[in-house]
């Protein structure tokens, strides 16, 4: 098991991978099919993402885990299945990743929210908790509860990793410009905001992801490192805005527009970077390069 808080003590930068969702949709994932599931049913295509992204140069590697607590697969009436393809989805990226890379299980946002009474946090804790060990029985190095906006479920998916696996455990937020220039989640929450709720809750990294893009989250970073300097930062930003062209969407930024801007994000004091929404391996291959010539 290696120590993601060991590698950043080595004082580099480190690269995550990108997207899983545009990776799995160009290998036929259709809209209101279950991500997860592929764990089990097109293990081979998971298989091959997350190999794509460990030849991109990738230190860091995620699960195909994003919605696997039993909350948000109870919406495909799997719920009963949550530690199978968590534990599966683990497996998978260890398998590509070998010993040499950190695989950190990925754990979302469940898409209920406790404060209007859809779910308790009870339920919320014991989700995490059950996606958390079978990650851990796969066998990852820590966790990255992502994409949070509301901060009352991100505690609750800190603390149930924490607790459950005693593994390393990183947290990011959504971020999105208001229309006073801020940077708010969907919920209201602030970088600021964010940055202190988390530290609390005892994650070892904290930080961003998906949102508008590079150029944005470079906004984000700056407005955390003003109240921050020296807890670990991830960022995995979108490739840009999408647009609609020929029925899909298509996301604009480039490998070299993505990579000029994962440098500028590194000067800023972020510690790992890699791709959320639109991102591909080579976009990762092009921050690999950038950041190594750096």
């Amino acid at each position: 098991m290696r120590s993601l808080l060991g590698l950043l003590k080595e004082g580099r930068v480190l690269v995550s991978d990108g997207a899983w969702g545009t990776m799995l949709q160009e290998r036929g994932l259709q809209s209101g099919e279950c991500p997860e599931l592929w764990n089990v049913t097109r293990r081979d295509d998971v298989l091959a993402v997350a190999k794509s992204y460990v030849e991109a140069g990738a230190d860091i590697i995620l699960t195909n885990s994003f919605g696997g607590s039993p909350i948000r697969l109870a919406h495909y009436g799997l719920e009963d299945r949550a530690a199978e393809l968590n534990e599966a989805a683990a497996d998978i990226s260890r398998e590509a990743a070998g010993r040499n890379h950190v695989v950190l299980g990925s754990m979302g946002p469940t898409g209920e929210i406790s404060l209007v009474g859809s779910v308790t946090k009870d339920e919320l804790y014991a989700g995490f908790a059950l996606q958390a060990r079978g990650l851990k029985k796969g066998g990852v190095d820590g966790i990255l509860v992502e994409t949070m906006s509301a901060i009352d479920e991100a505690v609750s998916a800190v603390r149930a990793a924490i607790d459950s696996t005693g593994l390393e455990v990183a947290c990011t937020f959504t971020f999105d410009r208001t229309k006073n220039g801020q940077y708010r989640t969907m919920m209201g929450v602030s970088p600021a905001e964010m940055a202190e709720a988390m530290k609390a809750a005892a994650a070892c990294v904290i930080g961003a992801n998906c949102g508008n893009g590079f150029d944005q989250m470079i906004e984000v970073v700056r407005e955390i490192r003003k109240i921050d300097s020296s807890t670990p930062l991830l960022v995995h930003a979108n490739a840009g805005l999408p647009e609609y062209r020929e029925g899909k969407l298509v996301y604009l930024e480039t490998p070299d527009m993505v990579a000029e801007r994962a440098k500028i994000l590194a000067d800023l004091g972020a510690n790992i970077i890699g791709g959320c929404c639109g991102t591909t391996p080579e976009h990762i291959r092009a921050i690999v390069r950038e950041l190594k010539v750096s």
